[in-house]
């Protein structure tokens, strides 16, 4: 049985060797997702409060490590006081965040050979601890992480025979536990002596709505892991995370939606500042557009370009016209432009890209050995090309012209685009353009209206990426706290495996006829810019039901994310996205944050006065055919929302 053992009050804590022990509680497990396969991933232990020449510390070590009076690990304090530091410390594992600061030699002197398990204990000072996080889900345990002032994360505490209320009232006798007004499950840790909490946290302007930075640093999470190493790859993963350059990336203020779970440790309040989403909306998908020239006047101008975006946000494109329609979506050609303009545009454009052709025609064996650059495109391009949807009888079989057009689209490429030049994974973005078009011009124009969207995602930084992530770590949160708790409680919290799908738009996740068909839905930017990230939200809620009350550690879930390629439904995926859009959107107090992901509010720039309408014509204009009946309620709840946002409108 978990047994706990508290030595408070007048009764003097049990002494050993110098040290008090003031609070044990065993039944503590810690989910290690090491990476030998022959390490257990869930180790049970003790849990302990101890004081160690009169400074408090918070101590875990492993059930078969027992005998031994301290952790083999130390947090030790910024000054680096009291040893010598080991920077060459090896824990013998491969991190998935940085769980060692220091370790002093002399401490380590002081304990005999520890064990494999060993390497996962530790004892961190009190004075040292700047916040817990406490998470719940419908497996009925509770698990804590607890962060350092140095900024690193603990691995998850998991409670499986309860007490933590008991360990949070000890660790009270030492410190003040401050609920965050951002995050109810985050508390952060004070001395009694603080003088922080003298005054209130409106005082200290903490939570403005100017200080959004502030609270970002404010708030972190210890999961969302940096990812330098995914630079200029579309590799699902190198081998395995490698450990970031910090301990972790901060994200912004974000609210939890729902109500509390039900807590069978009364005594810690779970304070919520989230608002509850209504049911998800049924959602109808349209048949394809399969007239074309109904739209366009006498000169040819595209008449109503909002109502052909709906129609393919709607259902797509039938084949033989996604030639005409995709060089609109991507930019080639002007909705408003007549027949006679662009036929001129298509001989200006045909003119500029075979000048930038003969720029890398003309470099010769010679002159290419003393350009690096160049060189290294081509042979990147080369080793990529020779395998992208080799599957498809457009490049596939060896000396397929298909080929040839997509070596020389994308080494020309390299001549529009000097700074960028090719990334892996340009090539599959290329290919459909490609085999639909059937013209290395037009194709080569429709890859440059198309990685106009999405160029930041192959930018060497990855911020874009970063970003999307934590965007998509906001969606799941409003749409599923519950699931992105337990992925975060297995080191998933940070969705890296969601890398490759937006990274490349799902082009590996689905058939190549799927893909036409999804690329030209997400082309129309509708209803937001970040439909693919409501996407992504719809894979993982899809898949709720394998990863909750399962065992999956942090491997086992990057393969099944990764077994999960062609075996997606995109007909389901599209109506969860647009049901998740709906859900969130109809929504009368959904966070700013997540109103700004999903397009719904666009921060106010200095020079305007007032917020500007942020809810674009298209998106008042979307899913004319499937949402009728959403006009009436939302015209209701216009009168009294509208002050506050705009509010999306349904024909």
């Amino acid at each position: 049985t978990g047994s706990t053992r508290h030595y408070l009050g007048e009764t003097p804590g049990r002494h050993t060797g110098g040290i008090t022990l003031v609070f044990e509680k065993e039944g503590v497990y810690l989910h290690t997702n090491a990476k030998r396969s022959n390490q257990d991933t869930t180790i049970p232990g003790f849990i302990r409060i101890v004081e160690r020449g009169g400074e408090p510390a918070l101590e875990w070590s492993a059930l078969e490590d027992e005998g031994r009076n301290a952790a083999a690990v130390f947090y030790t304090k910024k000054d680096g006081e009291g040893g010598v530091e080991d920077t060459n410390f090896d824990p013998g594992y491969e991190p998935d965040w940085a769980v060692i600061s220091t370790v002093k030699r002399d401490r380590v002197r002081e304990h005999p050979p520890v064990k494999e398990t060993s390497q996962w204990s530790f004892s961190l000072p009190l004075s040292e601890l700047y916040s817990l996080r406490r998470s719940r889900f419908s497996l009925g345990r509770n698990f804590l992480v607890f962060t350092s002032r140095g900024g690193h994360p603990l691995p998850p505490l998991h409670f499986h025979r309860g007490g933590t209320r008991e360990l949070l009232r000890a660790l009270q006798r030492y410190i003040i536990l401050a609920p965050s007004p951002v995050d109810g499950r985050l508390f952060l840790a004070y001395a009694h002596d603080s003088g922080a909490l003298s005054q209130s946290f409106d005082d200290l302007h903490l939570f403005d709505d100017g200080s959004s930075d502030l609270v970002s640093r404010f708030i972190q999470d210890p999961y969302a892991t940096t990812f330098g190493g995914f630079s200029k790859v579309t590799n699902f993963f190198r081998g395995a995370l490698r450990p970031p350059d910090s301990p972790f990336h901060p994200r912004g203020p974000q609210d939890h939606h729902g109500p509390p779970s039900a807590d069978d440790e009364p005594g810690f309040e779970l304070i919520t500042c989230g608002v509850e989403l209504g049911p998800k909306p049924d959602v109808t998908r349209g048949q394809p557009l399969d007239k074309w020239e109904e739209f366009l006047d006498p000169e040819g101008r595209v008449k109503d370009p909002q109502r052909i975006k709906e129609l393919v946000f709607r259902g797509g494109i039938t084949p033989s016209l996604r030639k005409d329609v995709w060089k609109f979506l991507l930019g080639f050609y002007p909705w408003n432009s007549t027949v006679k303009e662009r036929e001129d545009i298509l001989r200006m454009k045909t003119d500029e890209y075979f000048r930038m052709k003969v720029q890398w025609k003309s470099v010769s064996e010679e002159q290419e050995m003393r350009n690096s650059l160049l060189r290294g495109y081509r042979s990147l391009i080369e080793r990529d090309v020779s395998r992208t949807d080799r599957h498809n009888t457009f490049f596939s079989g060896n000396d397929n012209p298909g080929l040839t057009l997509l070596n020389d689209v994308l080494m020309t490429y390299c001549m529009f685009n000097f700074d960028l030049g090719y990334v892996q994974g340009m090539s599959d973005l290329l290919a459909p353009l490609l085999f639909v078009t059937q013209n290395e011009v037009e194709s080569f124009w429709c890859l440059t209206g198309f990685m106009e969207m999405v160029h930041q995602n192959f930018e060497e930084s990855q911020e874009a990426m970063k970003q999307q992530l934590l965007q998509l770590s906001l969606l799941m949160k409003a749409l599923d706290p519950e699931l992105l708790d337990y992925l975060d409680s297995q080191d998933s919290g940070s969705l890296c495996f969601c890398f490759r799908w937006l990274l490349i738009w799902f082009k590996r996740e689905f058939s190549f006829e799927d893909i036409l068909s999804l690329w030209e839905v997400l082309w129309t930017r509708l209803p937001c810019e970040n439909f693919h990230l409501l996407m992504a939200a719809s894979i993982l809620e899809s898949q709720r039901g394998e990863f909750i009350g399962s065992d999956h550690d942090f491997n086992t879930i990057l393969k099944h994310i990764n077994e999960l390629t062609m075996k997606l439904d995109l007909q389901t995926v599209l109506r969860g996205a647009e049901s998740n859009y709906l859900q969130l959107a109809c929504c009368k107090e959904l966070p700013v944050k997540v109103q700004e992901v999903i397009g719904l509010y666009v921060p106010p720039s200095p020079d305007d006065e007032t917020s500007p309408e942020s809810e674009s014509h298209e998106t008042q204009q979307l899913l004319s055919q499937s949402q009728a009946a959403a006009t009436e309620t939302s015209q209701s709840s216009n009168s009294t929302a509208a002050a506050a946002r705009p509010r999306p409108t349904y024909p």
